[in-house]
């Protein structure tokens, strides 16, 4: 990846119109504000590499931004910049996208789904050295036997942390990683969702509710509402990758391979990600434990930042 000082447009003479904002030759593609981040880029497979330029080439509109909003600023250029292209070069090689965090947890690949704001990355940041090690907070590739991280800073409450970091949308700032991993085994899918009870609850899921919620939270993800259209574009103009995502199959052979449970959190996180697995790969083991209705049994678990109403499962 190559940012150029200038802010000069691309030579486009030898190109011709891909789509609106696009140019190509079969070989290389020019995009104009990528993503509305305000870069050009010309995007150019070769010899099993992808190499991307971009030059800065700002509207009135990416500066008022830029003053009014800075953080969404820096989100749109680490996607038009670094993520879409390794997304799309990965789904040129059968990758698929997924909207999931990850960690290993005690000798777990777990993966954690939902939609954005259900406390994934809540859970994560409270993972202790001592219980394993973070993958990813946010978006990932599965290429069928690994989740790959997409690599990014940590993000956390700003309420939790002091002064001095990059600020984010939904009130979250930016911090680098203690220590981090590229990469798990799956070993165990962890779906979560909000309650509006008092309690939080725990039970198995057959894999067709696991990947249903792999798929929806993948595209429900905002991070990710302009990556299609960038992967199309460069589909169309390079005849390379496939011109949308085997998000549905890749989630569906991803929730198929490994035990998946639900964990339905109250309002409050009341549990640490280490001892929610140690929970989860008990119940996952037995998957028949989906289908009973029987009360509720309280489990008394350490708190997570703050005290809180016990976690429950399904009574085997």
């Amino acid at each position: 990846m190559t940012v150029e000082s200038t802010h000069a447009p691309f030579d486009l003479r030898d190109l011709t119109p891909v789509t609106r904002g696009a140019a190509g030759d079969g070989r290389r593609v020019v995009l104009a504000d990528a993503c509305g981040s305000g870069l050009d880029l010309l995007v150019e497979p070769s010899s099993g590499t992808l190499a991307v330029t971009a030059r800065s080439r700002p509207l009135a509109r990416h500066r008022a931004l830029r003053l009014v909003t800075p953080g969404r600023t820096e989100l749109l250029w680490r996607a038009a910049l670094l993520q879409y292209p390794t997304l799309w070069w990965g789904g040129v090689r059968g990758d698929v996208p997924l909207h999931v965090s990850a960690a290993q947890v005690r000798g777990q690949g777990v993966v954690l789904a939902g939609p954005g704001g259900v406390g994934k990355s809540t859970l994560l940041a409270g993972l202790g050295r001592e219980d394993g090690t973070p993958v990813s907070d946010n978006l990932c590739t599965y290429d069928g036997e690994q989740l790959n991280a997409l690599p990014e800073p940590r993000r956390v409450e700003g309420a939790t942390v002091g002064s001095g970091h990059r600020r984010m949308p939904h009130g979250r700032v930016e911090q680098p990683w203690d220590s981090r991993q590229d990469s798990i085994v799956p070993t165990l899918v962890v779906v979560l969702r909000r309650g509006t009870g008092d309690r939080a609850a725990l039970r198995a899921i057959p894999p067709a509710v696991a990947a249903r919620a792999l798929v929806t939270g993948t595209y429900a993800a905002g991070e990710l509402r302009r990556y299609w259209a960038f992967a199309a574009t460069l589909a169309l103009g390079t005849g390379l990758g496939p011109a949308h995502p085997a998000i549905v199959s890749g989630a569906e052979r991803l929730a198929r391979s490994v035990p998946c449970v639900e964990v339905v959190l109250p309002g409050r996180p009341v549990a640490s990600l280490a001892e929610l697995v140690d929970l989860a790969v008990g119940v996952g083991r037995h998957p028949a434990a989906a289908e009973q209705t029987e009360p509720l049994e309280p489990l008394e678990l350490s708190p997570l930042a703050v005290p809180g109403p016990p976690l429950t499962r399904a009574r085997p």
